[in-house]
């Protein structure tokens, strides 16, 4: 038994030398296959391009680059294969060259981009070119006058009593509705069930849908009476100049604003929800680890980040309210300029909007047509001035986006 396995070692250690050099032998003509197969490639892939390499089996390959391949030279099966453009993913051509589809694409969206500024340029000049002559012709200072008549020979006008009707039912309209707007869009992002979150939304959505006309007939007929009563208990902070009681019922600047805050609720709701529902679920759940409660929550991760987009829907809400007409026109009761001037937003008065359409009947000339249309090159500059402003504080807090 010794001596059989004392045979069968020896015969394993001779063995073992001559199992390593078959190895060896094996993977030497191994890597020679490899190179020479590599050669051959790089021979091919050297010879001149006179119609194709032929194959064994008679087929014909192209070294034609397929334009739509992700490959740099893609390889076709058949001769004169026509090149398919606009596939693949690059974006180059064979020659470097932005591909056809990529260069109509960005001509369409600068050429976009240009039409927006151009038609703004356009507006603004067609302001000017009308307005200076009148404006030049104007007997009262432009801008400081209280005064408007176009319908005599000389023109005297001013645009001070329409200016600051507008500014102020329009800022009353944003106080009243900015808060409403933000709690509706906090209940709906943060605190509503999605089966209730939804229908409340869509109803919001939805009054940006009724015409101004309606708001305007609703204002003046229904909702002036209700909140006339409203409107008598603030008089009695007449002895502030804004709460002053000026005699008027229901076409104040009061109910007007009320009916503008109506009106631009659901665009400041619609930018803050989206905003809000945007916030990054990071900055939620880090308030949360803290041990934050839900308003704590809110007041540390929702509010901050969405600073921005509220300020840009109330800015879209403000541009909205300064450029409305009709619902304006029907709501405001005309007063007499020869008075006082009056900061009181239980009086009357008239909008640059509401100007204009009501007195269209009386653009019989170019100079008298020149006049309204210098106010509504003043509405232009201040509804211009207010997104401006808007953009600048945006960018200011480009750290909460």
């Amino acid at each position: 038994m010794t001596e059989r396995t004392s045979r069968h070692s020896g015969t394993s250690d001779g063995d073992q030398p001559r199992t390593a050099e078959a190895i060896a032998l094996a993977r030497a003509k191994a890597e020679a296959r490899a190179n020479e197969a590599l050669s051959d490639v790089e021979r091919q892939a050297d010879a001149p391009d006179e119609g194709g390499v032929n194959s064994p089996a008679g087929s014909t390959f192209s070294r034609r680059p397929v334009v739509g391949s992700s490959e740099p030279l893609g390889v076709s099966t058949l001769d004169d294969t026509p090149e398919v453009f606009g596939a693949g993913s690059t974006s180059l051509d064979g020659n470097g060259r932005a591909r056809i589809g990529d260069r109509v694409f960005a001509s369409l969206t600068a050429g976009a981009g240009l039409f927006v500024v151009l038609l703004i340029a356009l507006v603004a000049l067609f302001l000017l070119v009308k307005a200076i002559p009148a404006i030049a012709h104007d007997k009262s200072n432009f801008l400081t006058s209280r005064h408007w008549d176009t319908t005599s020979g000389a023109l005297d006008f001013g645009v001070l009593p329409l200016l600051w009707t507008t500014v102020l039912i329009s800022v009353l309209a944003l106080v009243l509705a900015v808060p409403v707007a933000i709690g509706i869009a906090l209940f709906i992002s943060q605190y509503a069930h999605k089966r209730v979150a939804r229908p409340v939304a869509y109803v919001v959505d939805l009054l940006a849908a009724i015409p101004s006309i309606i708001y305007g007939i609703w204002g003046i007929t229904v909702l002036a009476p209700k909140i006339q009563p409203v409107a008598d208990a603030l008089t009695h902070l007449g002895a502030f100049p804004l709460f002053a009681d000026k005699n008027v019922k229901g076409g104040t600047v009061f109910t007007g604003g009320v009916i503008l805050a109506v009106m631009i609720l659901p665009i400041v709701t619609a930018v803050c929800r989206d905003v809000y529902e945007r916030t990054p679920q990071a900055n939620i759940e880090a308030a949360w680890a803290l041990g934050a409660t839900r308003w704590e929550m809110i007041r540390l991760a929702v509010l901050p980040y969405g600073k921005p987009g509220m300020i840009s829907g109330a800015m879209l809400g403000l541009g909205r309210a300064l450029g409305e007409t009709i619902a304006i026109s029907l709501i405001l009761s005309k007063v007499s300029n020869t008075g006082p001037f009056s900061f009181s937003i239980f009086d009357g008065g008239e909008t640059f909007a509401s100007k204009i359409a009501n007195n269209a009947s009386e653009f019989n000339s170019p100079q008298q047509t020149g006049a309204y249309i210098a106010a509504g090159l003043v509405l232009f500059v201040l509804t211009f001035a207010v997104n401006a402003a808007a953009r600048a504080i945006v960018n200011r807090r480009k750290e909460f986006s």
